[in-house]
């Protein structure tokens, strides 16, 4: 049996494992709620697995470890902003959101949260937020499709169309039938199959090479600054703003849906723990891996003499080339898992957004029936959008997420934070501050290129956010006394849930 046979053994298994848990998730999926948020019933592990599946994406295993190859662990810093970052998500955030969506007319959705947090009449938040939602997640979904394309081209000769339309194709099917239980239970076998190839792939490689000894020797003749921090230079101002970016990459967890829809999803608040330290074990583990991957990488193709065209391939071509042909099929499939993952929680949360958050402004009573096929419709047409979009690539894996995850961590970041610990946001507050974290990536992007257009444009939708709220705070209104007591109301649910934490913030003072 030929190599290639084990391989695409291997994938189909994986293929046909991903479609019968979809197919088990459409069988429980009974209503609206079941397919957007899974009827807040998902076990802390599950919840742990699926977010840190679906936040990763094809970076961790392609972009990640591309960039250590190339550049050395200057680029780390975008791991240790990650890992700092997803921490204070789940201590922070993690809790507080899951009571308050509940307690705040039961919110499915970050848009509908806003609009019933802040009680706006206007619509316009909700508008705003589900737009948001969708112009940066069909950017997000294309860049796992176009890393599904460079897969398949650089691990089977094969065409880039095929392979970009074959990930498309089958991750649109049990995302369009499973809806949010499908996504979350097949990102669970996806996430234990990205940190165990990123544990076998970079400790086969080690073997292969010779042990530490022999990485370190090559890595001081072929790249001796690959193992500094700052580049193996002095702490210039480029160096600076290269850490600086690096780290800043945390801030995008505040705002990223598909994450923190998650947070929503658990069965109770005091979940949250749990579900943290589960979640920052992989997360730490996966993100370790990535980066001796990419270290590795480069004496283990400088010692076989393979030269590596796309550096974003680098685990790839060590799993091909190290791995009986079965378990590296297998790690393949570890790949995909991490592109797969990230595309379907992201195509259920634009799916809520366009049926929650535009559609039921216009048709505000329609059936279950109806939300759920208008749902799985969205899934289809974002899904669609997205592989028209992939179709001639233009940046790299790594620059199309910084790019969608710097518009979703500026838009909604600031407001995630300010709604859950400040009784003073508004709705014209919050309004604004989406709108300029929005916009202000896109400007910063042109204006400061050295800089990740996410922290400047996170700080300014902060300040703007605080201050329109201060000049529109009325006191002692209905609507006023309303949201005091929606955010007392949740402080007691995270106290009965025996989470303190919950318990001081509901008496912070404004």
């Amino acid at each position: 049996m030929s190599d290639q046979v084990f391989i695409f053994i291997a994938l189909g298994l994986y293929f046909a494992a991903m479609l019968v848990i979809g197919y088990l998730a459409f069988r429980r999926t009974k209503n609206h709620e079941d397919y957007m948020l899974g009827g807040r019933d998902l076990p802390p592990w599950v919840a742990a697995l699926s977010a840190g599946a679906s936040d990763m994406s094809g970076w961790l295993v392609m972009g990640l470890p591309g960039a250590i190859y190339l550049s050395g662990l200057i680029e780390a810093w975008i791991a240790v902003g990650l890992t700092i970052g997803a921490y204070l998500n789940w201590l922070l955030v993690a809790p507080r959101l899951r009571a308050y969506t509940q307690v705040s007319r039961n919110s499915i959705t970050i848009p509908s949260f806003f609009e019933n947090r802040l009680r706006d009449s206007s619509r316009l938040l909700r508008i705003l937020a589900g737009i948001v939602i969708l112009v940066f997640f069909t950017l997000y979904i294309s860049s796992g499709m176009v890393a599904g394309g460079f897969f398949f081209e650089s691990s089977f000769n094969s065409d880039y169309l095929f392979g970009m339309l074959l990930v498309a194709g089958v991750t649109l099917l049990y995302t369009l039938f499973g809806g949010f239980l499908g996504a979350s239970f097949t990102d669970v076998v996806q996430g234990l199959m990205m940190v165990i190839a990123l544990i076998v792939v970079p400790v086969a490689a080690i073997i292969a090479v010779g042990g530490f000894g022999e990485v370190g020797a090559s890595l001081d003749a072929l790249a001796p600054n690959h193992l500094s921090l700052i580049g193996g230079s002095a702490l210039t101002g480029g160096v600076v703003l290269t850490i600086v970016s690096g780290l800043a990459w945390g801030l995008g967890y505040f705002g990223q849906p598909h994450i923190i829809v998650r947070f929503m999803a658990l069965r109770s608040p005091r979940e949250a723990k749990t579900a943290r330290c589960i979640g920052m074990t992989w997360m730490i583990i996966s993100l370790i891996g990535a980066v001796f991957s990419g270290i590795v990488g480069i004496a283990y193709m400088s010692q076989k003499g393979i030269d590596l065209t796309n550096a974003e391939t680098v685990v790839l071509v060590m799993s091909q080339t190290l791995l009986h042909p079965f378990v590296a099929g297998l790690v393949l499939a570890a790949v995909l898992a991490a592109i797969m993952s990230t595309i379907s929680s992201q195509l259920i949360v634009a799916s809520s957004a366009f049926v929650e958050d535009l559609f039921r402004l216009v048709k505000k009573e329609a059936s279950p029936k109806l939300l759920v096929m208008l749902g799985r419709a969205t899934v289809l047409f974002v899904g669609i959008i997205a592989a028209l979009l992939a179709l001639i690539p233009d940046d790299t894996i790594l620059g199309l997420v910084s790019f969608a995850w710097a518009g979703f961590g500026a838009a909604f970041g600031p407001l995630i934070l300010l709604s859950l610990f400040w009784r003073k946001l508004t709705n014209w507050g919050a309004l604004a501050g989406m709108f300029v974290g929005a916009a202000g990536v896109f400007v910063w992007d042109i204006a400061w290129p050295e800089m990740y257009e996410l922290l400047p444009s996170f700080i300014c939708a902060l300040v703007v956010a605080y201050v329109v709220s201060l000049i529109t705070y009325k006191q002692g209104t209905e609507r006023q006394n309303e949201i005091l007591q929606e955010f007392t109301d949740t402080g007691t649910l995270l106290t009965v849930n025996g989470v303190g934490r919950g318990a001081r913030t509901d008496r912070m003072t404004p």
